[in-house]
C-alpha cells in the first residue's frame, strides 16, 4: 500500500509541472502585422534586442520592447534567447550604455502597454504569450520547448 500510495503522489505531482512546462513553450516574439517581416531567425532577434543593430532585414527600423522587469516573462524570454538570466543581462546594458554605444529596448510597465506600443508602431518587435497574439501582430520566431 505504501507503494501505490508513493506512486500516486508522485504520479500527481508530475501531472501538476505539465501546466508550467507547456506555458514556457508559448513564448513568441511578434512585431507589427503590417511590418511586412514575416520570420527573423534567432540571430536576428538577438541583434535586435541586444543592440547590435536595430534594423529588420527589410529596411524597415526595428523597435524592441521589453516586458515589464518584474514578469517571470522577461527573464524566460532571455534565457531562452541568450541563456542569459536577468542580472548579466542587465551588466550588459549597464555597459553599452555607460560607453554611449546604443540603448536598451523599451521597457513597457505591464503587458497591456506592450501590447499598445506593438499595435500602434510598425516596427515594433516585442515577446508575448502566444495566446495574446491577435490580428494585429504576426509570430516571426516561436521558441522549441
Amino acid at each position: 500500500m505504501g507503494f501505490t500510495r508513493y506512486l500516486l503522489a508522485a504520479l500527481l505531482a508530475l501531472l501538476s509541472a505539465l501546466p508550467a512546462a507547456s506555458a514556457m513553450a508559448d513564448l513568441v516574439v511578434v512585431v507589427n502585422a503590417e511590418s511586412g517581416v514575416e520570420r527573423l531567425d534567432r540571430d536576428e532577434v538577438i541583434n535586435i534586442f541586444l543592440g547590435r543593430y536595430r534594423v529588420f532585414p527589410s529596411g524597415l527600423a526595428a523597435l524592441p520592447i521589453d516586458q515589464p522587469a518584474n514578469l517571470p516573462l522577461k527573464a524566460r524570454f532571455y534565457r531562452k534567447l541568450v541563456n542569459k538570466d536577468l542580472d548579466e543581462i542587465n551588466a550588459y546594458w549597464a555597459r553599452l550604455v555607460f560607453s554611449g554605444k546604443t540603448s536598451p529596448p523599451r521597457q513597457a510597465a505591464s503587458p497591456a502597454e506592450v501590447m499598445a506600443w506593438l499595435a500602434a508602431n510598425r516596427g515594433a518587435i516585442g515577446y508575448i504569450e502566444r495566446s495574446m497574439v491577435d490580428a494585429r501582430l504576426r509570430i516571426v520566431l516561436e521558441f522549441a520547448p
